[in-house]
């Protein structure tokens, strides 16, 4: 696939040319067998050997190092650029939310409020008014959303792809009652960006849901991805490695449709 080659010619870091042991399995067939676990979701010693992707403690170890050296998320900002430059995002509006996951393994778990208390974390999205994942934060589940609403926004990377400056801020934070703080309101104010959200013991403000549909939308779309529907990972690094990759594949498909006739 074109976005493969443009991940391992741009994005991966090479192979250490003196490292010990035996010659290591290519870039590519690593990846395409990181992107076998992250949609089948099966136990890494599992990964079928006949097709070719080496075993899958070499495609752990790869992601391991590739996560260290950060080429996930650079490959998720060539994308962003991407979709600027196409004009498929729409710095007009973005939009909040969380949703809870179960966790066999790893930390940050706690209880959940919506699973009867059984362990889990939580991944807290920021999405532009089309739906393109902007950034992802994996918290414990008993952590309430309105903590991270500063955080989501202070992570967007910068986008690349139009003249000018990179940007970095939406004109609007869209986000439900879950979000409803006075002090976030003036910390957006301060960033130049207007709250839109609903406060406690007030109606909904209305239509907001029509345009927050788009987030619930990108959870579907990054839930899809069985890896992330259930989280095996003890460690947050490597579940974040899944998460980068499933939001460039995400911002991929999105570009696809852009691009066709």
């Amino acid at each position: 696939m074109s976005w493969v080659r443009s991940c391992r010619s741009r994005a991966l870091p090479p192979w250490p040319v003196k490292a010990p042991g035996p010659r290591p399995v290519p870039d590519r067939q690593c990846l395409q067998g990181i992107l076998y676990v992250l949609h089948n979701d099966i136990a890494w010693q599992l990964l079928p050997l006949e097709l070719g992707f080496g075993s899958g403690q070499t495609c752990w170890r790869r992601l391991e190092w590739w996560q260290k050296a950060g080429p996930f998320d650079r490959l998720h900002r060539i994308l962003l650029a991407k979709l600027n430059a196409a004009g498929e995002l729409d710095w007009s509006r973005a939009c909040v939310d969380g949703s809870h996951v179960r966790v066999k393994k790893g930390e940050p778990t706690g209880p959940s409020p919506v699973d009867r208390r059984k362990t889990g974390s939580k991944h807290h999205l920021i999405c532009d008014g089309r739906g393109p994942p902007l950034k992802v934060i994996t918290t414990a589940a008993n952590v309430n959303d309105v903590t991270q609403t500063l955080a989501l926004v202070d992570s967007i990377p910068p986008v690349a792809g139009r003249p000018g400056r990179p940007r970095r801020r939406p004109h609007a934070l869209l986000g439900d009652k879950g979000y409803d703080s006075n002090p976030n309101r003036r910390e957006l104010r301060k960033r130049r960006i207007l709250p839109v959200i609903s406060r406690r013991g007030a109606p909904n403000i209305e239509g907001l849901g029509k345009l927050r549909y788009v987030v619930e939308q990108t959870f579907a779309l990054l839930h899809h991805f069985k890896r992330l529907a259930v989280r095996w990972e003890r460690r947050t690094e490597l579940h974040d490695a899944f998460v980068s990759l499933a939001c460039s594949l995400i911002c991929c498909r999105r570009l696809k449709r852009a691009a066709a006739p």
